[in-house]
């Protein structure tokens, strides 16, 4: 059971933190606001400062061509639900991660981009800029690999959607961390 206590501004921000799915309303999500954004969140850790990840940003100007060409890649029977849902966010972050060639390194690749998605979020948030990491079937398509020029040698992690909006989304309890701690008795 969670004990009473005084939280830091900083542990208010990671429990207040929502991702936000849809509810998006028009205003836009600019280049500039991101890539400052980005300069903070590359702060978190990474093995050997590899920073393993690049980043594909979808604009509103982009967003319905972008929406229209991944959504051809599924089913045409999926095809007008997927532009739909494609077209719900304001803007996409696309990130990218390096592939090593070996599993160590990308285990250490993918949870430093994890992190770094992670900071990204708790940044936006202190901005009321919603956002929600996503790993729909399309991030591993290589068509839409194609369509965003990503290398051979690199994967998708997910497509960040974006947007500001006008309610927040409810907290969801989280399990008791004292029911998944245990210590090791040796």
């Amino acid at each position: 059971m969670e004990q009473t206590k005084q939280l830091t501004e900083l542990a208010k921000l990671i429990r207040s933190r929502r991702s936000v799915k849809k509810g998006y309303n028009d205003r836009t999500v600019e280049k500039q606001t991101v890539l400052d954004l980005l300069e903070s969140a590359v702060w978190a850790p990474t093995h050997g400062l590899r920073q393993p990840w690049r980043y594909i940003f979808v604009g509103a100007d982009q967003k319905e061509a972008f929406a229209k060409k991944v959504a051809a890649t599924y089913p045409e029977e999926k095809q007008e639900n997927r532009e739909a849902y494609l077209n719900e966010p304001s803007a996409f972050l696309v990130v990218v991660m390096d592939v090593p060639d070996n599993q160590k390194q990308y285990d250490e690749n993918f949870g430093a981009t994890a992190s770094m998605i992670h900071n990204f979020q708790l940044l936006a948030w202190e901005q009321q800029l919603g956002v929600v990491w996503k790993t729909n079937p399309h991030i591993y398509d290589p068509v839409v690999k194609t369509i965003l020029d990503v290398h051979e040698d690199e994967k998708i992690v997910g497509f960040v959607h974006m947007g500001y909006f006008d309610e927040a989304p409810i907290a969801k309890p989280r399990k008791s961390v004292e029911d998944k701690f245990t210590t090791f008795e040796g």
